[in-house]
């Protein structure tokens, strides 16, 4: 049983990571009903943000120091969000009343200019992520080993999904998305500006994609460009499996995978944690194609 609770902490601390980065991809989606894969390139460039960041940060506010951490951790989250916007406005937009096809193929274009620019500029060697918090000591409880980053990830998490909650269903930006998610023509007819609504929309998901990265870095702390590949296929799944265009979905999918992906890799073989996700996705696909808290949609012809 304590190893069992043991890897539960485990998995809740990765699929809270998870959870992250699929709130961004169900976000587009419910916005624009298409996939933008290169969301997961967003999060390794957060983790390289927070990699450039930290030492221009230390020279006026000391590092490691929970100050220092989250200057870098809001300038990251800012860097990507402009990103996010810039890459909605040249990439997609332009494609926005062409077929759905289009826009995929341009989002994988946009993934693989990501990931070699990204060798191009940082290098294709991994990198150590600085300290940005000061070490603790890994707390004992009930014979189970609990770090700070674990810690943190979990408590980060949990304040970005209250505000992403507070934004969506509290503020005008966030019923006006709610607006064009359920129909854009109406919700342009009733002075919503859809332009400026999709552009925040990519701003959000890409800054939680950023405070992701630098989680992850600080919990994993090597870093290279081809880091977020593997981590944005299972976010992607997560997405599925917890209902595509759902919030609450995509968070809870991004823990299943999670915990399932640790508890298989610690009772089973650490060989088999990655396949674990996408055999996952075949499941759902093939049991409840809408995902766990999706509802099924009836296309009008």
């Amino acid at each position: 049983m304590t190893e069992f609770l043991q890897q539960l902490i485990n998995g809740l601390a990765l699929g809270s990571i998870l959870a992250l980065i699929a709130l961004g991809y169900t976000m587009v989606y419910g916005i624009l009903r298409f996939i933008n894969f290169a969301h997961g390139d967003v999060f390794m460039l957060g983790a390289f943000a927070g990699f450039y960041l930290a030492p221009k940060v230390a020279t006026f506010v000391p590092l490691p120091s929970v100050a220092g951490a989250l200057v870098v951790f809001g300038l990251a989250m800012a860097v990507c969000a402009a990103l996010g916007v810039l890459i909605e406005r040249l990439a997609y937009r332009p494609l926005r009343q062409r077929p759905k096809l289009a826009v995929l193929i341009t989002a994988i274009g946009v993934s693989l200019l990501l990931e070699y620019s990204g060798q191009f500029c940082f290098g294709a060697a991994n990198k150590k992520f600085p300290d940005l918090l000061p070490a603790w000591p890994v707390a004992k409880v009930l014979g189970l080993s609990v770090n700070s980053n674990q810690l943190i990830v979990l408590a980060v998490t949990g304040l970005l999904l209250f505000a992403l909650r507070f934004i969506v269903l509290k503020t005008r930006m966030g019923r006006a998305m709610r607006a064009v998610s359920f129909n854009p023509e109406a919700a342009a007819l009733m002075g919503v500006n859809p332009d400026a609504v999709i552009s925040f929309t990519f701003a959000l998901g890409s800054a939680l994609a950023a405070a992701a990265g630098i989680l992850y870095a600080v919990s994993y702390p090597s870093i290279d460009p081809l880091m977020g590949v593997m981590p944005g296929l299972k976010a992607f799944v997560a997405a599925v499996l917890g209902g595509i265009g759902n919030l609450p979905g995509a968070a809870l999918g991004g823990v299943i995978i999670g915990v399932t992906e640790t508890l298989v890799s610690g009772y089973l073989s650490s060989t088999y944690r990655d396949a674990i996700a996408f055999a996952i996705l075949i499941v759902i696909l093939l049991v409840k194609p809408s995902g766990l808290l999706g509802r099924k949609e009836v296309e009008k012809v």
